[in-house]
């Protein structure tokens, strides 16, 4: 799977918002090129919740384990809830495998670098869960 397929299954999914900052947006760079993904039907950036998935394209601050600042590399990140994460990788950043995110795992949060073969089917079945879920916690809210 590359980033443009997945890019495509996560925005037909209903009531998602896609914040994607560019070059030279209000957000700070380290964001530009990224995607982080919402249930926000009513088309506002939730301010008590975080996304339910992200794509990012480089290495952050203290999260370099994944070797994103190579050529072609990227990391799918979708939070599964915290019984859900499996242990620790030795290896966080070979591609095609689910990981513990190297940051966030502890608060329930998965990550595949560069989905391939191994892992696409794994990857969109998550995120398709990790919807249903954002969607029941917005329903929650409105309720």
């Amino acid at each position: 799977m590359d980033i443009d397929e997945l890019l495509d299954h996560v925005r037909r999914l209903d009531g998602v918002l896609e914040l994607a900052p560019g070059e030279g947006s209000e957000f700070p760079p380290i964001a530009w090129g990224d995607h982080f993904f919402y249930y926000a039907p009513d088309g506002q950036v939730p301010t008590s919740t975080q996304p339910f998935a992200t794509i990012v394209t480089k290495n952050y601050p203290d999260d370099e384990l994944s070797r994103l600042d190579d050529e072609g590399r990227w990391r799918v990140n979708v939070h599964v809830g915290r019984g859900a994460v499996p242990g620790a990788p030795s290896d966080p950043g070979e591609a095609d495998v689910v990981h513990r995110h190297p940051v966030y795992g502890d608060v329930g949060w998965v990550a595949v670098v560069n989905p391939g073969e191994r892992t696409s089917a794994t990857v969109l079945d998550l995120i398709d869960r990790a919807h249903v879920a954002a969607r029941a916690r917005w329903d929650r809210r409105a309720g």
